[in-house]
């Protein structure tokens, strides 16, 4: 089981690094909220998202069967793969069909998602992830800790050592500028030598059959337009009913997710370019059964990161200690879906603020789907001692002269018993807190004290 507690200690010992990570993304949060402010009409395009990702989800194989058809007749090859091993698979194949074996990809959380870079690499060829941040926990050999900011969690000195071991930059200079211009220099010469170029999909227009993908670097654009190979994997949530519906998701995504009006790059490929080949390979790997199930409206997320950003627990606990490709509140929804004892512990890092719900473009109650995650992970093997301690509570509060008898005992021992036996590995409430002082009297007894001085 992924134990968030632990894979958190391990973020928070280096005090300065939780502290930036909180205030960067505390940062982007305020973005947001001056961005949607900006737009009087932000509530009623929250509820058209909503709305159109509801309609969506329960008409999702009529849309899908009109984004193929019409996708085909634009000349794009639609392929449809189960499972992540599936997707391995088709997109190896294509590659070898085109003997391509140099392949530049722009940001896919779903390549990630099914291990598709391993894969090819194991393969013989060789994947660049050109997203500047992607390129970064690449060269690290780390992942995303992120689904919009993948390194995040890295320093720009930790950057500047990373880059002078691999693109032999000077070691003591971390300026952003002199970093980036390095990192273009290094991934043009990758762009130009490419055979093939691998993006995900924001958008899928059913209607059109065509597909948007949105970058603030360009380098999904730069990376299709030199091979003559595009191959597109995409989610099959990721598809809408028409173009008409677009500009409601691209005027909530950018805001909600980095404060800007639109992602600089806004591109639509509607048909392959002259004399090349665009394929779509539209991937379910579990989708199908989470459609059935109670959590088949975390399938509207749009990927914008918002719910991370906002995040108290995410903030100050860093996207790697969630075990998951998605972190965050949406992570924890997706996670414990998929494999409720595996992620068991996900829902219970959430504080139940409910944030994530206020800040999320399409309105998805993230706070109660993960409550609804909480009922089902309380009942895996590990959790015992939490159900039996769940047990013993409601017993007691089924017993209120049960219960006043032993806070009694609890305020008079308390306060004389060592610390050592009451601080200790198994006391984790207590590692990083102090218990509050036992009052001299319980609220019952100050109650029926004032009541007798009044009469």
């Amino acid at each position: 089981m992924v134990d968030h507690a632990r894979n958190a200690a391990a973020f928070v010992s280096d005090i300065e690094r939780t502290r930036w990570h909180d205030q960067a993304l505390w940062f982007v949060r305020q973005k947001r909220d001056r961005a949607a402010r900006s737009v009087p009409e932000w509530e009623k395009l929250r509820e058209s998202a909503q709305k159109v990702k509801s309609h969506t989800l329960a008409h999702l194989g009529h849309y899908l069967e009109r984004f193929e058809a019409n996708a085909r007749a634009n000349g794009i090859d639609v392929r449809w793969a189960a499972d992540g091993a599936a997707l391995r698979r088709i997109v190896a194949e294509i590659l070898k069909e085109h003997g391509a074996v140099r392949v530049v990809k722009s940001k896919s959380m779903l390549t990630e998602e099914c291990g598709l870079n391993p894969h090819l690499q194991s393969l013989g060829i060789e994947v660049t992830d050109t997203d500047l941040g992607e390129r970064i926990v690449q060269l690290a050999g780390d992942h995303p800790s992120h689904i919009v900011l993948p390194a995040i969690h890295m320093k720009k000195e930790d950057v500047a050592a990373l880059f002078s071991k691999h693109l032999h930059t000077d070691p003591g200079n971390a300026d952003a500028h002199y970093l980036t211009r390095a990192a273009r220099e290094h991934l043009r010469q990758k762009f130009l030598e490419a055979d093939a170029a691998i993006t995900g999909v924001n958008f899928a227009l059913a209607e059109e059959g065509g597909f948007v993908v949105c970058t603030n670097e360009g380098n999904a654009d730069l990376g299709t337009a030199l091979p003559n190979l595009h191959i597109a994997c995409m989610g099959l949530e990721k598809v809408i009913p028409s173009a008409k519906q677009l500009g409601v998701f691209t005027r909530l995504l950018a805001r909600s997710a980095t404060g800007q009006a639109i992602t600089t790059y806004t591109s639509h490929f509607m048909r392959p370019k002259p004399g090349g080949r665009l394929v779509v390979v539209i991937v379910d790997n579990g989708r199908s059964r989470l459609l059935k199930g109670r959590q088949a409206g975390a399938l509207s997320c749009i990927r914008c990161g918002a719910c991370m950003n906002t995040c108290p627990v995410y903030r100050r606990s860093g996207g790697h200690s969630y075990g998951t490709v998605v972190p965050g509140p949406i992570g924890s929804v997706l996670a414990g879906a998929s494999d409720v004892e595996k992620f068991a512990s996900l829902p219970f890092a959430c504080s139940l603020c409910a944030s994530c719900d206020n800040v999320c473009p399409v309105r998805i109650d993230l706070h109660a789907r993960l409550c609804d995650e909480r009922e089902e992970a309380i009942a895996v093997p590990d959790y015992a001692g939490k159900r039996a301690g769940l047990k013993m509570a409601a017993f007691l509060l089924r017993h209120p002269k049960l219960y006043e008898m032993l806070m009694g005992l609890a305020r008079a021992v308390l306060p004389r018993l060592p610390r050592g036996l009451l601080y200790n590995r198994f006391n984790l409430w207590g590692r990083e807190r102090e218990m509050p002082i036992p009052a001299k009297k319980a609220f019952r007894e100050l109650y029926r004290e004032r009541r007798c001085r009044r009469r």
